[in-house]
C-alpha cells in the first residue's frame, strides 16, 4: 500500500494527529484528508478503533489516513506521541472530559514540544462544568437528547434521534471548522489554540431555531412529525405512489397552491390578503389548507406534482430512497460516487470529495490500512531510530500490524 501521500487539495500543507474512535473526530480528520491534509490515525493497541467492527462504511470513513496502534498514557507511549505531534497543525483527541490532562498529556506538555499546535479536544460535555457530567460517557445520542434537540424531533406520541448518527455528523464538520478557524488564527499569531469542543453544545447551536423563540417569549412547539411546526405546506406529504417533501414559501407560491388545492377563493380575502408569503398552523383555514392539500397530492403521482410544483417556483422534492439517489442522472453527472480497491484487492464503492474545489480538488490516495499497519512508517517519519521503534515495540506501547515487520 502507498504511504507517500501524493500532492493534491487545499490543505495539503496541513498535517492532522488524531486519537479516537467511531465517528465525530475521525470523520472530521477523513474530510482534511479527502482535501488533502497528511492524517495519522492513533489506535489503541488492544482491539483498535470499533469502527473496524462495521463491512462497509469504514472503508469509506477511514481512507487517505495512515495507522499507527499506539497506547499514548504509557512512557515510550508518550514519547512516540510527541514525536508525532512535533510537526503536526492540528491534534485531535476525543475523550471524556479531561482524560488526556489527567493522564499527564496536557496542552502545555503539547505546547512545550509544538508551540504552534491546535489541539482538539472532542467531548460529550466539555473540560469544565459539573464534575459527573463532564466525566460522563457520550455518544451521538445521549448529547443530543441532553441538548434538547431530540425533543423537538419526532411525533407527540414519542421523540426521535437524528439518523443516521446526526449529532456525530454535525459534530465532525464543527471540528473541522473550528480547527482550521484555529490555523488560520495560529498562522497570524504563532500561537498554538485550545478548543473544548463539547459536542452538546454544537446541538445547542443546530437546534436553536425554535430555541430562541422559548429563550424570549417562552413558546414551545408540539413535535411535529413530518410537517412543520408552525406553517402550513412544509413538511413530508404523501402521495398515489410515494412521498415528497414541500416547502412552500413567497407570495406567488402560496397562491398558485391554494388556485390548484381548490381554495382559490381565500386569495385576496382578510385572512389572506395579497401579499401574504406564508401561510401560518395558527391561521384561520389552516387546517382547511392541510385537508386539501393532503387530498390533492394523495390523488396524484409524486413525479408529476414534483414536475409542476418546481415549475411554479415551488421547491418540492421526492423523497429519494438510497436506490434512487445512485441511479439518480444528476447524482452520476456530478460524479457523486466513486470506486477504489480496499487493502484486500476488494472493489468498494463509496461517495467523492465534497464539496467541489475548482482549482485544488480533493482526492483519494489510499484505503483504510490495517490496524497498526503504518506504525513503523509513521515513527521513522517522525524521526525515531531503529532502537526506539524496536524499544517501543518490545514495552507494547505500539503495536505493528501483519504486514510491518518489527525492527
Amino acid at each position: 500500500m502507498e504511504t507517500n501521500k501524493p500532492s493534491f487539495g487545499v490543505l495539503d500543507d496541513v498535517k492532522v494527529v488524531y486519537s479516537a474512535v467511531e465517528i465525530a473526530a475521525p470523520t472530521a480528520a477523513a474530510i482534511m484528508g479527502e482535501w488533502g491534509a497528511d492524517v495519522t490515525w492513533i489506535e489503541n493497541v488492544w482491539s483498535g478503533d470499533s469502527m473496524r467492527d462495521t463491512a462497509w462504511v469504514k472503508e469509506l470513513e477511514r481512507r487517505n489516513m495512515r495507522s499507527i496502534s499506539l497506547n499514548a498514557f504509557t512512557d515510550e507511549g508518550k514519547e512516540a506521541l510527541a514525536g508525532l505531534v512535533k510537526d503536526a497543525d492540528i491534534f485531535i483527541e476525543s475523550s471524556k472530559g479531561g482524560t488526556y490532562a489527567r493522564k499527564g498529556i496536557t496542552d502545555d506538555w503539547l505546547w512545550s514540544i509544538n508551540p504552534k499546535l491546535v489541539i482538539v479536544h472532542v467531548s460529550g460535555f466539555g473540560l469544565t462544568g459539573v464534575k459527573e457530567r463532564v466525566e460522563s460517557a457520550a455518544y451521538d445520542l445521549t448529547v443530543a437528547s441532553y441538548a434538547g434537540i431530540v425533543a423537538q424531533n419526532g411525533t407527540t406520541e414519542q421523540p426521535m434521534n437524528i439518523h443516521p448518527y446526526g449529532a456525530d455528523y454535525f459534530n465532525a464538520l464543527m471540528i473541522v471548522s473550528s480547527s482550521l478557524a484555529a490555523l488560520h488564527k495560529v498562522g497570524i499569531t504563532g500561537e498554538g489554540e485550545s478548543i473544548d469542543l463539547a459536542m452538546y453544545e454544537t446541538m445547542l447551536r443546530v437546534g436553536t431555531y425554535y430555541m430562541m423563540d422559548y429563550l424570549n417569549a417562552g413558546v414551545t412547539y408540539d413535535r411535529p412529525g413530518g410537517r412543520h411546526q408552525n406553517l402550513c405546506g412544509i413538511g413530508l406529504y404523501e402521495c398515489a405512489d410515494g412521498y415528497i417533501g414541500l416547502c412552500l414559501y413567497g407570495v406567488p407560491q402560496n397562491k398558485y397552491l391554494l388556485e390548484q388545492i381548490g381554495l382559490g377563493d381565500l386569495w385576496g380575502t382578510d385572512d389572506y390578503p395579497e401579499g401574504t408569503s406564508a401561510l401560518w398552523r395558527n391561521g384561520p383555514k389552516a387546517d382547511l389548507i392541510e385537508e386539501k392539500l393532503e387530498e390533492y397530492l394523495l390523488a396524484r403521482s409524486k413525479w408529476d406534482v414534483e414536475k409542476d410544483f418546481v415549475a411554479h417556483k415551488i421547491a418540492a422534492q421526492v423523497v429519494n430512497e438510497i436506490a434512487d439517489v445512485v441511479a439518480d442522472e444528476h447524482v452520476a453527472l456530478r460524479g457523486n460516487f466513486i470506486e477504489w480497491e480496499n487493502a484486500d484487492g476488494v472493489t468498494i464503492k463509496g461517495p467523492n470529495t465534497f464539496p467541489t474545489f475548482a482549482k485544488n480538488p480533493g482526492g483519494f490516495w489510499r484505503p483504510m490500512p490495517g490496524l497498526g499497519q503504518d506504525s513503523r512508517d509513521v515513527l521513522e517519519r517522525a524521526g525515531f531510530s531503529d532502537d526506539d521503534i524496536r524499544r517501543f515495540g518490545e514495552t507494547g506501547a505500539v503495536k505493528f500490524g501483519e504486514q510491518v515487520e518489527q525492527p
